[in-house]
């Protein structure tokens, strides 16, 4: 049976003492008055080490040598444990170090690697990564409208963006687009180019934080490119990346990305299905009605089984995914997608669950389970619908041989 360590356990504690003295009393500011979250960040980074030792990773990396142990459990503990009271700071995180600076380490040249990846992983700089458009949804590279024309020294961009994490606030931007070359080919069959972009390039617009259901904790926002001129070297050229031409071309980096993405939603919804429970058990045994505990009827003890029963899946499912990883390998996109549609489902079913326990409170936002509902919702859509991760899975499936 798969399990945590003393040294992963010690890890978790630790985590949890900073975010209960950092986090729990700004939730407020966070979550209602649009506090962004990258101070914290960086003072978790600053307090643990996080930040140089991701760099000692990345040389490592860039010199050949094999990376240290225990990445996976470094990675994903702090999303684990932020997510217990604020999901979006987690995302804000992921999107900023395993989206952004991830996808420059995958398609990136070293060049590339070295100008912009050390900013990312030390906190220096904010990462957003640009996919979702207003008119694509799930089919996001088939009904990608953004374009890349080759000009003379460099490409001209254009194109909008939605729904992108850290979009208000980045400093560097991984920027996914059609190549626009003049050639007889349908848009939806058109290469996919990935570009480096830094904040304030001339042409380019980054709006306000959005409005949303939940997880306000990640500032969420849109872009706008009109005529964004960058040369040659903003371009990443992966091993599989079309350049100049080429027909149907899928972006082997940005499906890698999508995989990380899923997987990592498990780490989000352990966060939040353990302080549901925790704060659903503590409920049970204070809140009286009918001069009992509510903890002693057995519809409420129900709830709380299953609620066990999810945790201890989803435990299992990231425990599993952190021992692949420190073994070298990698899950498929089906099997991502497998962990992400459980453990979205799983958090969605005890958070909604967590509000009926907490009856007519539950339901007030000033209770922290108000918050975790909406927040929860969100697994359910980004990184790919539900819908979407069931394609993948079945897909898969009926293609294997």
């Amino acid at each position: 049976m798969l399990c945590w360590t003393e040294e992963q356990l010690m890890y978790r504690h630790a985590v949890r003492r900073f975010v209960e003295a950092k986090v729990a009393p700004k939730r407020e500011a966070l979550e209602f008055e649009g506090l962004p979250p990258y101070d914290i960040l960086r003072q978790f980074y600053d307090e643990f080490g996080v930040g140089t030792a991701a760099m000692e990773r990345f040389e490592a990396s860039m010199s050949g040598r094999e990376m240290p142990p225990r990445f996976a459990a470094e990675k994903l503990i702090p999303l684990i444990e932020f997510s217990r009271y604020c999901p979006g700071i987690a995302v804000a995180l992921g999107t900023s170090i395993d989206l952004t600076a991830g996808a420059i380490l995958r398609g990136g040249t070293v060049e590339q690697k070295r100008r912009w990846v050390p900013d990312l992983l030390t906190l220096n700089k904010i990462g957003a990564w640009a996919i979702t458009e207003p008119e694509s949804g799930s089919d996001a590279f088939g009904s990608m409208r953004s374009t890349a024309r080759p000009v003379t020294g460099g490409w001209l961009l254009n194109g909008s963006k939605t729904f992108i994490s850290n979009g208000p606030y980045a400093d560097t931007l991984v920027f996914i687009c059609k190549l626009d070359d003049g050639a007889e080919v349908s848009p939806r069959h058109r290469p996919i180019l990935t570009f480096v972009l830094d904040r304030d390039m001339p042409g380019m617009y980054q709006s306000k934080p959005l409005r949303k259901m939940g997880q306000h904790s990640s500032p969420t926002g849109e872009f706008q490119l009109q005529d964004v001129f960058v040369q040659e070297d903003r371009l990443l050229r992966g091993p599989d990346r079309p350049i100049r031409g080429g027909e149907g071309a899928k972006d082997k980096s940005a499906t890698a990305t999508f995989a990380m993405e899923r997987a990592s939603v498990a780490a989000t919804a352990l966060g939040i299905v353990e302080r549901c429970l925790e704060l659903c058990i503590d409920y049970a045994r204070s809140r009286v009605q009918f001069g009992r505990p509510i903890g002693d009827y057995q519809l409420i003890q129900l709830k709380l089984a299953k609620m066990e029963v999810a945790r201890l899946n989803i435990e299992h499912l990231v425990l599993q995914y952190m021992a692949m990883a420190d073994a070298g390998a990698r899950p498929t996109l089906a099997e991502a997608s497998a962990v992400k549609l459980y453990a979205a489902q799983a958090a969605m079913d005890v958070a909604l669950e967590a509000v009926q326990v907490y009856g007519g409170n539950g339901y007030m936002a000033e209770n922290h389970v108000e918050q975790l509902c909406r927040d929860a919702k969100v697994l359910q859509i980004y990184g790919g619908t539900d819908e979407i991760q069931i394609r993948a899975i079945a897909k898969d499936l009926l293609n294997r041989n």
